[in-house]
C-alpha cells in the first residue's frame, strides 16, 4: 500500500530519498522552503545519476512551501541549522537522517518525543546541479524510536524503495557514531579541500583525522555511550569506500554556504566543555572551519 510521506529539504539527500520512494509507488511531497526552487523542481522533476553504472532515473514528486498534513510520516532531510524554524502538522510521525548532534533534542522540543524516529543513514548523494543528483554510493540507514514512536510504517516505505534498512533500539548509539566519524572526516576534507581519500594519503591529515575521532569518542562515553569496534578504524574505512567522494561540508564551503560545524564538532566542544573534558583539536578544527565559513 503506497504511503503519503513529506520528504523535507531538497538537497541532495532530500531529492535522492524523493526519487527513490516515488519509483517505489509512494506518494511524496518534497517541502522546499524558496517558491522559485519549487516552481521549477515541481516543472522539471528530480533527475538521479547513479554514478556507478550512469542510470538515469527521473521522478516528479509533489512540491509543497509547506509540509502537508495527512501525511503517514515525515522524512527530515534539511541542514541541522534550519530544524528550528521548520513547522510540522500535528500528531504526524517524523524521522530525522540529519548530520550532526542537535536535531533530536530541537524536533521533541517542538512536537514529543514520541513522534521522533532518529537514525544515520550512509548513502552517499551529490547534488551535481538544482534537480539533478548523483548516487555515489549504496550505504545502510539505521533508525528507530526515540522513545514509543512506531516505526513500522517508515521501515516498510524504505525498504520497498531499495534502501537496506535496519532498525535500533539505540538510535543515539548509530547518531553518535555517525558524528564522531564525521567529526573526523568532514571538517578536514573541507580545511584541505580535498575529496575523502585523500585523507588517508597525506599522514599529518590521516593522524589528525584519529585524533579527532578518539576526542568525540570521549566526548560520547560521558554520556553513557560505548562503541564495540575502533570508531577510528571505522572513520578510516569510510575513506577507502567513499574515496572519490566530496564531504557535504566541503560541498557547502565551495558553494560558499554555511556548514554543520556548529552541529558537529561545535557540540562536540560544547558537550565536552560541560563534561570537564578537554578537546584541543576539536576546539581549533572548529574555530577554523568556522573561520572559513566567514571569509
Amino acid at each position: 500500500m503506497a504511503c503519503k510521506i513529506a520528504v523535507v529539504g531538497p538537497g541532495a539527500l532530500g531529492s535522492l530519498f524523493s526519487v527513490m520512494l516515488s519509483h517505489a509507488g509512494h506518494k511524496v511531497t518534497l517541502v522546499d522552503h524558496r517558491e522559485d526552487r519549487a516552481n521549477r523542481l515541481s516543472a522539471q522533476g528530480i533527475r538521479l545519476i547513479d554514478h556507478g553504472t550512469g542510470r538515469e532515473t527521473h521522478a516528479k514528486p509533489a512540491l509543497a512551501l509547506t509540509i502537508p498534513t495527512g501525511q503517514d510520516f515525515i522524512l527530515v532531510c534539511t541542514k541541522s541549522y534550519s530544524t528550528a524554524s521548520l513547522r510540522f502538522p500535528p500528531e504526524t510521525p517524523l524521522l530525522t537522517l540529519q548530520n550532526g548532534l542537535t536535531n533530536v533534542d530541537v524536533l521533541c522540543q517542538m512536537v514529543g518525543s514520541a513522534r521522533v524516529m532518529a537514525g544515520t543513514t550512509s548513502e552517499g548523494a551529490f547534488l551535481i546541479e538544482e534537480g539533478k543528483v548523483a548516487h555515489t554510493g549504496r550505504g545502510k540507514t539505521v533508525f528507530g524510536a526515540w522513545t514509543s514512536c512506531d516505526c513500522s510504517t517508515a521501515y516498510k516505505a524504505l525498504a520497498e524503495a531499495g534502501f537496506h534498512v535496519e532498525l535500533t533500539e539505540a538510535p543515539g548509539q548509530a547518531i553518535w557514531e555517525k558524528v564522531t566519524v564525521n567529526a573526523g572526516i568532514n571538517p578536514l576534507t573541507a580545511l584541505l579541500n580535498v575529496p575523502n581519500g585523500r585523507l588517508l594519503e597525506i599522514r599529518e591529515a590521516r593522524e589528525l583525522m584519529r585524533d579527532l575521532v578518539v576526542e568525540a569518542a570521549k566526548v560520547a562515553a560521558t554520556e553513557g555511550y560505548r562503541f564495540q569496534h575502533s570508531l577510528v578504524e571505522l572513520a578510516e574505512e569510510v575513506c577507502r569506500q567513499t574515496a572519490a567522494n566530496i564531504s557535504s561540508m566541503l560541498q557547502d564551503i565551495r558553494a560558499g554556504r554555511q556548514t554543520e560545524i556548529d552541529a558537529i564538532s561545535g557540540e562536540i566542544l560544547r558537550r565536552a566543555q560541560v563534561a570537564g573534558l578537554p578537546t584541543p583539536r576539536t576546539r581549533v578544527i572548529w574555530q577554523l572551519v568556522t573561520a572559513l565559513e566567514k571569509r
